[in-house]
């Protein structure tokens, strides 16, 4: 029995599931280390699979040199979608690594070896809620939909224009700082009114020592004010991910 392989169907799959590996990595939520390597490896080569009727056809095989630099390019391609997914998402870390600094919760930080991230109780606490909203939302099923679509503006091997990909990286890293201030910024702004407070009060009666009061008092509101802003973050999850899927559109 003869078993003939089709060499460009290999290569084609062998190549998208390296952009598919090196976005995983990255790209939250495939990235959490709960998930085992393996796992990821398998979600990567079957992404590469499903994707194939979609790169097969327009895939033409070149030569040895022509397909490992065809596998670099897939690798950086995967990596800088992956980038921008993260960054969008890292919005909401921030959001919580402001509430920290500001309530006193800064003092408490800790690596978290699963999310990989170093922050205290509200950025994990944010960080984990995102991953969970994206996972039981199906939020997640956008974002692998809009990876398709990149191989329609980047063709396997084909590479991608520096100029417009880093142009879109400082587009993200802006507005993830903007979007962080935006989720935290009410409880921000009661935090900074207390402390104002408390800075009148001592003016007035100094002996009150009301700056001993501070740490509690802005604990105590942290606590109190933060659920709201934990109960907003499946709207904020919603828009970051439709900002996610026109950013990896705009790849190109």
């Amino acid at each position: 029995m003869n078993i003939v392989l089709n060499m460009g169907w290999l290569e084609a799959v062998l190549l998208s599931s390296v952009r598919m590996a090196a976005f995983v990595v990255i790209a939250p939520p495939f990235s959490y280390r709960a998930f085992p390597g393996r796992i990821k490896a398998m979600l990567a080569i079957g992404l590469g699979v499903a994707v194939s009727p979609q790169v097969v056809p327009n895939y033409v095989s070149g030569t040895d040199a022509q397909f490992f630099g065809a596998l670099v390019m897939e690798l950086l391609v995967g990596m800088l979608l992956g980038f921008l997914v993260y960054v969008a998402f890292a919005a909401v870390q921030s959001a919580g690594n402001l509430i920290d600094s500001f309530g006193g919760f800064q003092l408490a930080q800790a690596y978290d070896p699963g999310t990989m991230i170093n922050g205290a109780q509200f950025s994990r606490l944010f960080h984990m809620t995102a991953i969970a909203l994206l996972l039981a939302s199906g939020a997640y099923q956008l974002i692998l939909g809009g990876l398709f679509r990149t191989f329609d503006a980047i063709p396997l091997g084909g590479g991608i224009n520096m100029a417009m990909s880093a142009d879109l990286i400082v587009t993200a890293v802006t507005q993830m700082f903007l979007a962080s201030v935006q989720i935290a910024g009410p409880l921000l702004i009661v935090l900074f009114l207390a402390d104002a407070g408390l800075g009148l009060l001592s003016r007035v009666a100094p002996a009150l020592n009301a700056f001993a009061l501070g740490f509690p008092l802005k604990i105590f509101l942290t606590l109190a004010l933060g659920g709201l802003v934990l109960a907003v973050l499946p709207a904020v999850v919603a828009a970051i991910t439709d900002t996610v899927v026109t950013t990896l559109l705009g790849v190109e």
